[in-house]
């Protein structure tokens, strides 16, 4: 069996249409035609890897057909058959780039022999060519890849050269940037560079959980420390022990937990909620927070020592419309993982439509450009995403206020509800919480919906 599509050029009808009825019987596709002209026409608009032809035809023979062919396609495979077969013309044959020459009249086997041969020659260049782009993919990923960070603009470029100096260091960092723009991916690379690289990386959210739980969550706690505590739990300080913790959301701890915070920071120990016995650790700290700590220190909301100590190395994440020129490696990035998540054939988006991209705003950054881009192709109906689909998704988002004329109910919802979201967000400058008692929600139920939405 083969997937191949093999033309047939041959003007004696009953020739013909034994040949189309001996490849079929062997699995392969077939398309047939009377004459040269004919083909070439068929050619032009759809090209195929293998092609049968007859060597005197009226007016295009076979010779005329082989060379436009070449010409046009030069890895195309020809089979030339002729019952005027002699060595000129085989010769000549060859020489114009025919892969090999059959003499009528030949039987059924003889010509399934001489077709799978070449049909084995063509899976072996797919497989080459295949092999080929994989290799130029890798090749242009490594000059825009960096950890697991994608980006050809210069504000990356600095941020690439950035980590490369500090990895080794073992000094705090502090990671500013909007929701979405890769700090955590920042944090990773800068341990993965690190000394610690065979250590472990702990993550903790500081602003999904109250001071009691992130307390707890930070520091562990001994069991019966409070109502729920069943059995001891070690905290993230703990598990990070001899490698990095980042701490997310650092802007969001409440001034109590802050001077315990300081503490470990200054000493690296600390002790379990409601135990006695001090642990120490050896932890490199990395923070992250989208809010400004400079003006939440000069507001008397968070604790200046504590500041300084996390930003012994501070490092500013450009947002996505101030690195246009990444949109389309990572539009590109995002269309190919999202196939293979999802097993399907890889979708494309028109010019026209990454035009749109590349205009648009980005308040939720990457993480919005990924949720986009699987929502697009989930919705797409054909393998090409169109451009009046991709300005319809962003127009939701842009205009809060625009028409929702034309628009499934659940497409109007979507927009609608991610809408009062941005705009929440944009009334309290970013925090989460007051932003959520302004919608009337609870903080978690804000934080699913943002990262659904692709804002966090």
């Amino acid at each position: 069996m083969s997937d191949v599509l093999i033309m047939v050029v041959e003007d004696n009808e009953t020739i013909r249409l034994g040949i189309e009825e001996s490849l079929r019987r062997s699995g392969y596709q077939v398309v047939s035609f009377s004459s040269g002209r004919d083909a070439i026409d068929y050619f032009q608009k759809k090209p195929v890897r293998f092609i049968i032809t007859d060597l005197k035809m009226e007016p295009v023979d076979g010779f005329e057909l082989l060379r436009t062919v070449k010409k046009a396609a030069p890895r195309t495979e020809v089979l030339m058959i002729s019952a005027y077969g002699t060595i000129d013309s085989a010769v000549q044959a060859m020489q114009d780039g025919a892969t090999d020459f059959l003499t009528k009249p030949f039987s059924p086997d003889e010509l399934r022999i001489r077709v799978k041969k070449i049909i084995e020659k063509l899976q072996q260049q797919e497989k080459l060519e295949l092999l080929e782009a994989k290799n130029q993919i890798l090749q242009d990923q490594d000059n825009l890849q960096y950890g697991e960070m994608l980006g050809k603009s210069a504000a990356m470029k600095k941020i690439f050269s950035i980590i490369e100096k500090v990895a080794v260091q073992d000094s705090s960092v502090l990671i500013t940037g909007e929701s979405g723009t890769g700090k955590e991916l920042v944090a990773r690379a800068i341990h993965k560079k690190s000394n610690r690289f065979n250590q472990p990386f702990i993550k903790v959210n500081c602003g999904a959980l109250n001071e009691n739980l992130l307390e707890s969550e930070l520091f562990g706690h001994e069991k019966g420390a409070f109502t729920g505590a069943v059995r001891q739990k070690r905290g993230r300080f703990e598990l990070a022990n001899g490698g990095t913790l980042l701490l997310d959301e650092i802007g969001d701890i409440s001034r109590g937990l802050q001077v315990k915070l300081l503490r470990v920071l200054q000493e690296q120990e600390f002790e379990r909620v409601g135990g006695e016995d001090t642990l120490k650790v050896d932890v490199r700290i990395i923070s992250a927070t989208n809010r400004d700590l400079p003006a939440l220190v000069f507001g008397r909301q968070f604790r200046e020592d504590l500041y300084y100590r996390l930003s012994v190395i501070p490092i500013q994440i450009p947002s996505l419309r101030e690195r246009r020129e990444d949109i389309p490696i990572l539009t590109d990035y995002f269309l190919h993982k999202i196939s293979q998540k999802k097993q399907i054939v890889k979708k494309s988006v028109t010019s026209e439509s990454m035009t749109l991209l590349q205009n648009y705003s980005w308040p939720g950054n990457i993480r919005e450009l990924e949720n986009l881009v699987e929502r697009l192709t989930v919705i797409s109906a054909g393998e090409e995403i169109s451009t009046q689909l991709v300005a319809q998704q962003l127009g939701q988002a842009v205009f809060p206020n625009h028409s929702y004329d034309n628009l499934l109910l659940t497409d109007a919802l979507y927009a609608f509800e991610k809408n009062l979201i941005l705009h929440a967000l944009k009334e309290t400058k970013g925090i989460k919480n007051r932003a959520a008692k302004l919608l009337g929600i609870k903080t978690s139920t804000l934080y699913y919906k943002m990262e659904k939405f692709g804002l966090l």
